[in-house]
């Protein structure tokens, strides 16, 4: 389990690990059950408080992604594939809404868009 934290960050820090390990269980790098360190061990790791690691679990439980057992710990939760691509297709949604607000803003066309889009889809393959 790999965070970066980044203090210049406009997104606040719990926010920063809840995103980064959302992504880790989506991606599948965080498997189904695996536990993940406790929340004072998490603080302690990323040099973050204890409150700051709480909120980012309570985020990710009420979302799905991990589930907790008193004194046992936190694990992650098993991730059904069409939940799963929901969820990244909320993520794409967002993205794309922030690149048509920013290509609005400088007066990139409709058209201008996509085609830069199928071009960057395109290099992808």
């Amino acid at each position: 389990m790999k965070i970066i934290l980044s203090n210049t960050s406009k997104t606040p820090i719990y926010e920063q690990i809840h995103h980064q390990l959302k992504d880790q269980i989506l991606g599948g790098e965080l498997k189904s059950g695996q536990s993940l360190p406790s929340m004072r061990q998490l603080a302690k790791d990323l040099n973050v408080s204890l409150i700051t690691s709480k909120r980012a679990y309570e985020e990710l439980e009420k979302n799905g992604f991990i589930y907790s057992i008193v004194g046992k710990g936190s694990f992650v939760s098993e991730q059904n594939e069409e939940m799963m691509k929901e969820r990244k297709m909320q993520g794409i949604e967002e993205q794309l809404v922030t690149a048509i607000k920013n290509s609005k803003d400088i007066g990139v066309t409709l058209t201008e868009l996509k085609e830069l889009l199928t071009i960057l889809y395109r290099g992808e393959e």
